[in-house]
């Protein structure tokens, strides 16, 4: 009687113990991805104010009048962080050909230092994503796996988007496997 009465009490420490270890794996995941997200909004906020500083160098330059137009919108602040970064990435793709069919612009050192900050900044802006997706992969790993997919109906975790299809293909191919 005894050891039925002990095997139930290691059986129930076993199952609170696995329990325990995967909750706190989707704690790490959710810090992790709170801790990108906050990071990429820097960078996004970062980007777009550099790009509104650029734009007005070249709207002076080059007399243009209808040059990024969509960075003054008042809509922008009412875009979340994938439809923002989708934005600012339009925009900066737009800057960058300007600047390749207008190379007196590069005589601006003013624009120049925007450049090399709008650089750094991508740079910055491209490694927070990566951790981003990175994180998303392994929390939704942990949605779709046993017995992880269990403590996620405790809790109602559910599967996180990414920033690009890249890493949303490589999960796909993970989950089928």
């Amino acid at each position: 009687m005894i050891e039925v009465i002990l095997g139930c009490i290691v059986l129930v420490a076993l199952i609170a113990i696995v329990f325990i270890l995967y909750h706190n794996k989707f704690r790490i995941s959710i810090v992790k991805m709170e801790e990108a997200e906050n990071n990429i909004d820097l960078f996004l906020q970062r980007k777009l104010d550099l790009l509104k500083r650029a734009k007005q160098v070249i709207i002076k330059e080059l007399k243009l009048e209808d040059f990024l137009e969509q960075l003054d919108s008042d809509r922008i602040n009412d875009l979340n962080h994938f439809e923002l970064n989708d934005l600012l990435k339009k925009s900066y793709n737009e800057l960058f050909k300007i600047l390749d069919d207008n190379e007196k612009l590069f005589k601006s050192e003013s624009l120049t230092h925007i450049i090399e900050d709008l650089n750094t900044n991508e740079i910055d802006l491209v490694a927070a994503i990566k951790f981003y997706n990175d994180t998303v992969v392994t929390f939704n790993q942990l949605i779709v796996t046993f017995p992880s997919n269990i403590i996620r109906l405790f809790f109602g975790y559910r599967k996180k988007e990414f920033y690009n299809h890249e890493k949303r293909e490589i999960y796909e191919i993970l989950k089928d496997n």
